[in-house]
């Protein structure tokens, strides 16, 4: 492959945008800051999504290795380089299978097709949650934590981050073991109080998940789960940002009190890249209307946004861009301990997202290939 420049006037490099160009030969970054091209296009590091329960008519829980492969191009397309396709409560038995198939993906001796987004490494939201806080994971598969059910699945795939209820019986100990075997756990669909929650980031869980959406809420005398993560400097909140999750004045006081705590994901869904209609998540029939994604009760039900988008959002709430990046890049990187993501510098491996002005995608590059350039098998993702 030729060297070629990126045709940007500045790149987010570090903690900051760099004015100047970006060089890329091969599955490599090779120069940053050369004179910059015309016009107001930025590159960015390549965006990483921690929660994507599937995209573009694709549902990860059924999903075969060509499906996920399509899954993987899609997200391609909205700047999405990485991601962790994540699995809700279903019966055990579905599960199982899920981990199968996932476990053929990311395996890491796997050719997989050129221009496709990486997954890094699965997130089981779920069984171990609150029967107060499920949303739309199906009561009948919801259980209290079990390490000998969980280490099975584990054996299936790279379980890299797994969402709990802290309050639950057992899920202390199951924090404190799966923090040491260096699993992200995250806190989430839980009714904990701030005592409660605070026990578990203390235990090793390191973040939240969909901060504010189902779980305790924050009070000025009961802080709650939302209280106690937003209190801490040690832990990391994520978000979706769609407007329907949250509202404006929440999401600004949430990145003002976490400025460089926060992630951006999307909890996306079958819905997620197409318009309203009828999808299942994990086998659960959902609707979209307006773009929410709502179950037979009216609840929310995932999102049907993509990341880029969410990027959009925050900064239209006035989130600086800069920021916004980062919740995408580098600090979802450095929460999975990826230090090899989310980052442009000479060295670095080639996912990166060109942005317009309007911060509309103009190209994606997945290990220094155009995502929608060919459709063979190319280098080891």
């Amino acid at each position: 492959m030729t060297a070629r420049k990126l045709g940007v006037s500045a790149a987010l490099v570090g903690d900051a945008l760099l004015p100047g160009d970006v060089e890329v030969d091969d599955d490599r970054v090779t120069r940053v800051g050369l004179p910059p091209a015309a016009g107001s296009r930025i590159a960015s590091p390549g965006f990483l999504d921690l929660q994507v329960n599937g995209f573009a008519g694709i549902d990860v829980m059924a999903a075969d290795v060509d499906e996920l492969d399509a899954l993987g191009r899609a997200l391609g397309r909205h700047g999405v380089t990485a991601w962790l396709p994540t699995l809700i409560t279903a019966p055990p038995d579905a599960v199982q299978r899920a981990l199968v198939r996932l476990g053929r993906v990311t395996a890491p001796d796997r050719r997989r097709p050129v221009g496709v987004a990486q997954p890094v490494g699965i997130h089981l939201e779920g069984p171990f949650l609150s029967p107060r806080r499920l949303g739309t994971h199906p009561p009948e598969y919801r259980r209290d934590p079990d390490a000998s059910l969980l280490g099975r699945w584990r054996a299936l795939a790279p379980v890299v981050a797994v969402t709990l209820a802290p309050e639950l019986p057992g899920s202390l100990d199951l924090v404190a073991e799966l923090a040491r075997e260096g699993v992200l756990v995250s806190l989430g669909h839980s009714d904990a109080t701030a005592t409660q929650a605070h026990a578990a980031f203390d235990a090793g869980a390191r973040s939240v998940t969909h901060l504010f959406n189902a779980m305790s809420p924050l009070h000025h005398r009961a802080p709650g789960l939302p209280g106690a993560a937003l209190a801490r400097q040690d832990v990391v909140v994520q978000m979706v940002v769609d407007g329907h999750h949250l509202d404006g004045d929440v999401v600004r006081t949430a990145w003002a009190a976490a400025r460089d705590r926060v992630v951006l994901v999307t909890d996306a869904t079958a819905a997620a890249g197409r318009g309203d209609g009828s999808f299942t998540l994990a086998g659960v029939p959902v609707t979209v209307s307006g773009g929410a994604v709502r179950n037979a009760q009216g609840a929310l039900a995932g999102s049907a946004l993509t990341l880029d988008a969410g990027v959009r959002n925050a900064v239209a709430l006035g989130v600086d861009l800069v920021s916004a990046l980062r919740a995408v890049t580098s600090t979802p990187a450095r929460l999975l301990g990826r230090l090899d993501l989310g980052v442009i510098e000479p060295g670095a491996r080639a996912d990166l997202v060109v942005l317009e002005e309007d911060l509309t995608v103009r190209e994606t590059v997945i290990g220094g290939h155009r995502v929608g350039e060919g459709s063979g098998v190319g280098d080891l993702a």
